[in-house]
């Protein structure tokens, strides 16, 4: 018999982090812990109030399969009993870790994928005045980052990201519109940012607008976020994307994530494995997709004035495994 515990937990970050749907100063998260045989297994979501989520819808989702988990429900059981989402995320992750807690082994192991010791990632850069975002970054530059995520809205697009690229000229870019802009005039500003040598769009439109995308030449590639959940979007995205953002907690976990990866690539799609802001133990959990991703923006732990106990050892740009075992999740 198994014993279940969840909880939320606030964790302030050391900076605003500020897109187009506003400003964040807290990660507000949900954890998971699944104790068996005397070892607990834990998991973390991050509820988003963009797919209609809040902690207390979260943790009322967790409450309804309480007893098919303390039972003994399994990962595979678990995808029929919860839709995808933070909820079901967070006791999938929670029992990945079970599963690796109980065998001996890593997550690279129990998921089948080959380990790497470093994984290079996007370091993000939230929105400000043009001479904001230059300055912050030249900054990430010189301390290591090669990979920026710019987040942009509706205005200063031009000039953000003239400033940027003025700032950092050989930098590799890539741009997250949240789906702030419309139809009109994005065929220009993808120009625009082709021509600054931007190597990807993120979710320019919002989801369930995506027909416009058809509608012209790509002068550089198109990434679903909002409009790529599951299995289930991929053939919308055919023609208009040229690449999924996959995050555990729009899939529901890593069970059901690792199955998008296979199938959107089989579909011709590249991959980016994202995150929200979360704390060490929600990026731990999605690492198996990291290997095979062509951009990974896992930085939310980044943003936090403290991160979990133990946490991954990051640096700017990029997460150093090298003695990290993949299992251990202990909550601070």
């Amino acid at each position: 018999m198994r014993t279940v515990r969840f909880y939320p937990e606030a964790w302030p970050l050391h900076t605003a982090f500020v897109i187009s749907r506003g400003s964040r100063t807290e990660a507000r998260v949900v954890v998971v812990e699944i104790e068996e045989q005397g070892i607990r297994g834990v998991g973390e979501c991050t509820p988003y109030p963009r797919y209609g989520e809040s902690e207390a819808s979260v943790m009322e989702q967790i409450a309804s399969v309480l007893p098919a988990i303390e039972q003994g429900a399994d990962r595979q059981t678990l995808q029929d009993l919860l839709p995808a989402g933070a909820a079901r995320n967070a006791l999938d992750s929670a029992l990945w870790n079970l599963e690796c807690q109980i065998s001996g082994e890593t997550l690279w192991q129990r998921s089948g994928i080959s380990p790497v010791n470093v994984i290079s990632m996007a370091q993000t850069l939230s929105i400000g005045t043009p001479e904001e975002m230059a300055t912050s970054a030249l900054a990430l530059q010189q301390q290591g980052a090669t990979l920026l995520k710019i987040k942009l809205d509706d205005h200063l697009i031009a000039e953000r990201m003239v400033a940027i690229r003025s700032a950092v000229p050989k930098m590799t870019l890539i741009v997250d519109a949240n789906e702030s802009w419309q139809s009109e005039g994005l065929a220009a500003r993808c120009q625009l940012l082709a021509d600054l040598k931007v190597a990807m769009l993120e979710q320019p439109l919002p989801a369930g607008e995506d027909e416009a995308l058809e509608n012209f030449i790509h002068p550089l590639p198109i990434c679903a976020d909002e409009s790529c959940h599951t299995l289930a979007d991929l053939p919308a995205l055919a023609g208009r994307y040229q690449m999924v953002n996959i995050k555990l907690d729009k899939t529901g976990g890593l069970t059901q994530a690792l199955q998008l990866a296979i199938q959107a690539k089989a579909a011709g799609f590249d991959v980016m494995l994202g995150c929200m802001l979360c704390t060490s133990r929600a990026v731990r959990a999605a690492l198996p997709l990291a290997p095979d991703a062509r951009f990974v923006d896992l930085d939310g732990p980044t943003w936090l004035a403290t991160d979990v106990e133990p946490g991954l050892e990051f640096h700017c740009g990029g997460i150093n495994l090298a003695a990290d075992d993949g299992q251990s999740v202990s909550r601070a």
